[in-house]
């Protein structure tokens, strides 16, 4: 019955996406991002770049336009004025707080054309005395660095050391860029990510051409320069405060709270926890998916989610006793998120998606689990009567705590022994809580005894004793002990006057 039920709801709604919706809205054939509107990493920042610029001239276009207004309102109001001083020199004007803003706005277009491309450029003295004064105020370079930190910088140094040249422009240039990176904190979220993804481009493409890498020597490289830069401005780049990270992590863990009644029939997941196999994989999921948030770097990260979702395909596997197919995976990854409600989960996920390696997210089988844990998370912000085959009445009962799944619909109460089969069948979970609670109660009920057994005894340990010091005294004032002294013992006190000792005597039969 349940099993129809659930095919039939499945028929009915489905967390279904197909493979089609995971990938680039342009059409390029990479996974796309949430983050990013459904595009992938290159295809967002194409069409940010071209925002951007948009914006640029934009702003560029109200200048002008504040520059011919500003010039007429002060040709009209102070015409005769001029007319009646000398005439101004040719080349000059007479705007100067414009001319002033003027020169900010193109300074100002010229700080953000700027890119990362001068860390490539050949250092001068000028850049090394910057580059000394700035390392001292930086707070990730600094003598005071964390264990890991250290021990990041020593691993990456060594690396390096088998590249010999081109590693010692490698680890010149990243030490560079951390510390332009570290006068830049009061920049957003958007223009640190797009200042780091700048930097892995331009190194990547630096040791294409200049190094002659194969790809996958570029990309162990690219690896490990990601590993050491993240480890370093983790503290500084993930969840900044100029964000609303920290604002959508709360709301989808109060989400995932108030979802707690969902079961997994209602998500028709193809998973038996009463496996022992498939509750162990379960378990390990969960654990791979809260890890994730104690690590630091993207790629670290991300090796969290491919574990937990290579565990969720081995459940379903085990369970299905045949291949898990991506259909069954996204239900098993939205069960499995319920039941852990990842700490920080939003701000993992944007960190991901800023600052990881676009190679990694476009592509591959990290790629994959992460674009599927961004439609579960979706899903879970999104979840609705319509998604659990559930009336909006119920829904609301059951997000509201008025009713619950679990609970009997007769009575309301949880089921007692009698009905220990039918809830196995429904929901193991809940049948191993009420095997639980009823062994707890037992428990109780015996604590209780035995409390009472050891009052009685200690109440009679000290009846007795009293009884017993009551009989002592009555016998000692009944019977008065007295001490005699002996004369002999008296008078003698050397023993002079007592008689020898006997000795043996053998006597013949």
């Amino acid at each position: 019955m349940i099993r129809s039920h659930c095919i039939l709801r499945t028929e009915r709604r489905g967390i279904h996406v197909d493979q089609s919706d995971l990938l680039c809205k342009k059409g390029c054939g990479y996974y796309g991002n949430a983050a990013w509107q459904g595009l992938c990493s290159k295809c967002w920042r194409e069409e940010y770049q071209r925002v951007r610029q948009k914006q640029i001239q934009d702003d560029w276009a109200l200048a002008e336009k504040l520059q011919r207004e500003e010039e007429a309102a002060y040709a009209s109001s102070h015409g005769v004025q001029t007319q009646s001083t000398t005439p101004p020199q040719p080349g000059h004007t007479s705007l100067g707080p414009f001319s002033k803003f003027e020169e900010k706005k193109t300074n100002e277009k010229t700080r953000k054309v700027t890119t990362v491309k001068k860390f490539f450029s050949p250092s001068s003295r000028t850049a090394s005395k910057k580059e000394t004064q700035e390392g001292k105020t930086s707070p990730s370079i600094s003598r005071h660095a964390s264990f890991d930190t250290d021990q990041v910088s020593k691993d990456f140094v060594e690396f390096l050391k088998n590249l010999q040249k081109p590693g010692r422009e490698i680890h010149k240039q990243c030490r560079a860029f951390l510390v332009n990176m570290s006068s830049k904190k009061d920049l957003g979220a958007d223009e640190l990510s797009e200042c780091v993804q700048d930097f892995y481009q331009n190194l990547a493409d630096r040791q294409m051409t200049h190094f002659k890498g194969s790809s996958e020597s570029v990309e162990q490289v690219m690896d490990q320069v990601e590993k050491y830069i993240m480890t370093r401005l983790y503290k500084s780049v993930f969840c900044p405060e100029t964000t609303d990270d920290e604002r959508k992590d709360l709301a989808t863990q109060n989400r995932i709270r108030a979802l707690h009644w969902v079961t997994i029939q209602m998500l028709c997941v193809s998973m038996d926890e009463e496996i022992p196999e498939v509750s162990e994989n379960v378990v390990k999921a969960i654990t791979d998916i809260i890890e994730m948030d104690s690590k630091r770097v993207p790629r670290d990260k991300l090796a969290c989610i491919t574990r937990c979702s290579k565990h969720i395909f081995s459940a379903i596997r085990i369970t299905k006793n045949e291949p898990a197919s991506a259909d069954d995976f996204l239900p098993a990854l939205i069960y499995i998120v319920l039941k852990a409600n990842p700490p920080r989960l939003q701000s993992n996920i944007q960190y991901i998606t800023r600052f990881c390696n676009p190679s990694r997210l476009m592509t591959g089988e990290d790629g994959y689990y992460f674009t599927n844990l961004c439609c579960a998370a979706a899903f879970i912000e999104k979840l609705d009567a319509q998604s659990l085959n559930l009336s909006p009445e119920e829904f609301e009962r059951y997000m509201s705590g008025q009713a619950s799944p679990r609970c009997s619909s007769a009575e309301g109460e949880w089921p007692h022994t009698g009905q220990g089969a039918g809830v196995a069948a429904t929901n193991p979970v809940l049948a191993q809580l009420n095997h639980n609670l009823e062994q707890l109660s037992s428990i109780s009920s015996r604590q209780e005894k035995v409390m009472e057994a050891a009052q009685s005894l200690q109440a009679d340990l000290l009846s007795w004793t009293e009884s017993v010091q009551r009989e002592v005294n009555d016998i000692l004032e009944k019977y008065p002990l007295t001490c005699t002294v002996s004369a002999i013992d008296a008078n003698n006190i050397d023993n002079d006057n007592l008689p020898p000792p006997l000795t043996p005597q053998v006597f013949a039969g």
